[in-house]
């Protein structure tokens, strides 16, 4: 049976490293599960595999879009199965490997049947967040589908806009359209999650936000901050840095937010996919149980 392994983790656990060892023992290329080493422009803050570990191992969904194309998990999904369905001719085993939440759902689980957005109400809308703030649109939120409005990261811009687009766009709540069914897929799913004590984690974390100002983030951010306002640069690392370009804060406090913010995400990852009784755990250097692991389901 065509099986589709999928390496999971939060950020800085060493997922890049043993998902290059991995493809290479089940023979499979690389399709990455992160929504923002899909922007060529932004490889150093988003810790894309570097030229020679892409030539080493065929990576897909690296580089592929630029910061001002729109994309999502909706479309993540299809473009996943559409590629899956070609590699499966030749291959019995593929591997996908990321941290992206959603993205890995997307292709586990399914996205929602919700219409895609026009371009006329994604445009009045993003008018209206850069012009209004946040704020007026959550409070619109509450009025027009307050079930969402209940639970969802009011602080999270793309959320609440999205739902706003499809309450305008078609007249129903955002809510209507969420059904949560899990799809059906014409192969098997192996989730490995990978995970190390929260000290070593951040430790990781830590150096690496520091090997990739050494590397030139900054002037990677500086490259890109004409785009500020798109989606794809809402993320840790750049937002911290376009408030230091902003006169908001020093370099090193913004380093310093970069280093915090991206630990307060790693804990987000973990809760989601802890939820997951699916997912199997083990320590990124214990290659060998992961393969016995692999070996005994495949």
């Amino acid at each position: 049976m065509k099986t589709l392994v999928v390496l999971l983790g939060p950020t800085g656990v060493g997922k890049t490293a043993l998902s290059l060892t991995l493809a290479e023992r089940l023979g499979s290329p690389i399709l990455s599960a992160d929504s923002r080493q899909l922007y060529a422009e932004i490889p150093i803050g988003t810790a894309a595999p570097s030229i020679r570990e892409q030539e080493r191992v065929k990576h897909y969904f690296v580089g592929t879009h630029q910061l001002t194309d729109y994309y999502s998990a909706a479309q993540y999904e299809i473009d996943v199965l559409k590629i899956t369905e070609e590699l499966f001719r030749t291959h019995d085993t593929l591997l996908l490997s990321g941290g992206s939440m959603m993205y890995i759902d997307a292709v586990c689980k399914g996205i929602d049947d919700i219409p895609t957005v026009d371009d006329t109400t994604r445009r009045t809308l993003l008018d209206r967040y850069e012009s209004e703030g946040l704020e007026p649109l959550a409070n619109e939120l509450r009025l027009l589908d307050p079930a969402y409005y209940r639970i969802v990261d009011l602080k999270n811009p793309k959320r609440v806009i999205h739902a706003l687009e499809i309450c305008y766009m078609t007249g129903r709540t955002y809510t209507s359209f969420r059904t949560r069914t899990t799809k059906e897929r014409p192969f098997r799913i192996i989730k490995i999650g990978l995970r190390r004590e929260r000290e070593d984690l951040y430790n990781r974390i830590n150096h690496r936000v520091n090997q990739m100002v050494s590397d030139g983030l900054v002037e990677e951010a500086r490259r890109v901050y004409p785009y500020r306002h798109f989606n794809s640069l809402n993320t840790v690392g750049y937002k911290e840095l376009f408030a230091h370009f902003d006169g908001d804060c020093t370099l090193d406090f913004a380093i310093e937010k970069i280093k915090q913010n991206s630990r307060i995400y790693s804990r987000k990852q973990m809760t989601w996919f802890r939820r997951d009784e699916e997912i199997q755990w083990f320590h990124p250097d214990d290659e060998e149980g992961i393969m016995r692991h692999l070996k005994d389901l495949i």
